[in-house]
């Protein structure tokens, strides 16, 4: 690093940052943030004691301040390290606001979640679901991996395989067909 930079104090970096705008100086924002994400990870682990929160306040914090430095909107740029920590302790009250109204509002208005799985539905055997579709025509096999691996709409399959959109939607469905039926036919097997 640069001798010029590193004894800089912190509105001389301020100043750098606010200067370059419109455009980045991405030495000094840099810098800054070699300087105030150990301080405000530190501040957030004694108050969140969670190092992954703590992580993420830092981050926060540091997109807050750099932004605001780069819209000249720091009203006391030499009191730059106060600003930061400012931030920080704000940033913490804003997400504990934010998650007492959230349970309050789940306390109010409860919600029951129906299940995303289906009762009695078995677990999928991925390895029969490969041979199924590897005895498909190979048309309908390319339909469908465009379908839902790639997740491709019918227009967009159509133009690929050089088929109409109706087309597509019937090989489709005939291929899912072609699918369950493999693949109930393997669990009565079974």
């Amino acid at each position: 690093m640069p001798q010029s930079l590193s004894s800089d104090d912190d509105a001389a970096l301020a100043r750098r940052i606010a200067a370059a705008a419109p455009e980045r100086d991405k030495v000094a924002e840099a810098e800054v943030c070699r300087r105030f994400v150990p301080r405000v990870r530190l501040f957030g682990l004694r108050r969140l004691r969670s190092e992954a929160a703590a992580a993420d306040l830092a981050q926060e914090v540091l997109i807050i301040v750099l932004q605001k430095l780069r819209d000249g909107s720091i009203r006391e740029i030499e009191r730059l390290a106060a600003f930061v920590l400012g931030t920080a302790r704000q940033c913490i009250v804003d997400s504990r606001r934010n998650a007492s109204r959230r349970e309050r509002i789940l306390e109010a208005f409860p919600v029951d979640f129906p299940s995303l799985v289906e009762e009695g539905m078995e677990h999928l055997d991925s390895n029969r679901l490969r041979d199924c579709l590897q005895g498909l025509a190979e048309r309908e096999r390319a339909v469908l991996m465009m379908s839902f691996y790639d997740d491709h709409p019918a227009d967009v399959v159509g133009i690929e395989l050089g088929l109409s959109v109706a087309n597509v939607r019937v090989i489709r469905h005939r291929g899912i067909q072609r699918l369950r039926e493999c693949m109930k036919l393997d669990r009565e097997l079974s």
